[in-house]
């Protein structure tokens, strides 16, 4: 047998393997996009069954270890995105999570509202004070505030503590928003207060 017959088998498998490899990562690729595309619509379904229910926490998709808990509208940036359970690595690939070791929403002390600067929370860089947010939670309640400061915090050496025990609103991501790296201990931290309905328009 000649030498060239020889290697044709090694090419034939060769080529094969390459095409498999290819069509993997053709797949991979194609059901990352898949997930990003059809995750926001379960997620979205999910709130939308957890309020007809009266509040009750429904999975976005059976062996999800997160769900919605409530829902952010911000009416000057036309923005309006679905808070999850839990800012684990996992939660936040699919939106803004509530810090379980914080308040819970709407409720007296500080809640804090984690978020990615580069995706979800990167409108956080044109927030000013004064900004208008508004905050739905499972019961279908609309709870309203005002950003009282935007600020960068250094979290090696402060803490993210509430103004008094009074009710407070913070979403944080981290900072700078055009860092290459996101492992710094810098946050940038948007502090809100809550508004009564009857106050709204002053």
């Amino acid at each position: 047998m000649s030498r060239h017959h020889a290697i044709e088998p090694l090419c034939d498998v060769l080529a094969i393997a390459l095409l498999l490899f290819a069509l993997h990562q053709g797949l991979a690729a194609g059901l990352i996009q898949a997930k990003a595309w059809f995750a926001p619509v379960l997620i979205e379904r999910a709130w939308q069954q957890g309020l007809a229910a009266g509040g009750e926490s429904v999975k976005p998709w059976p062996w999800a270890d997160t769900w919605p808990v409530a829902k952010l509208r911000v009416p000057s940036r036309g923005l309006e995105l679905l808070v999850l359970h839990g800012d684990s690595g996992n939660a936040l690939a699919f939106g803004p999570g509530h810090t379980l070791a914080s308040a819970p929403l709407g409720s007296e002390g500080l809640a804090v509202v984690g978020g990615h600067r580069d995706t979800h929370f990167a409108f956080l860089r044109d927030i000013a004070p004064g900004a208008r947010m508004e905050l739905q939670l499972p019961s279908g309640e609309w709870r309203h505030y005002r950003v009282e400061s935007a600020r960068v915090v250094d979290a090696d050496r402060e803490t993210l503590t509430p103004i008094a025990d009074a009710e407070t609103l913070m979403l944080v991501t981290c900072y700078p928003f055009d860092a290459l790296d996101a492992g710094g201990p810098l946050r940038y931290a948007v502090r809100a207060q809550p508004v009564f309905r009857n106050l709204a328009l002053l």
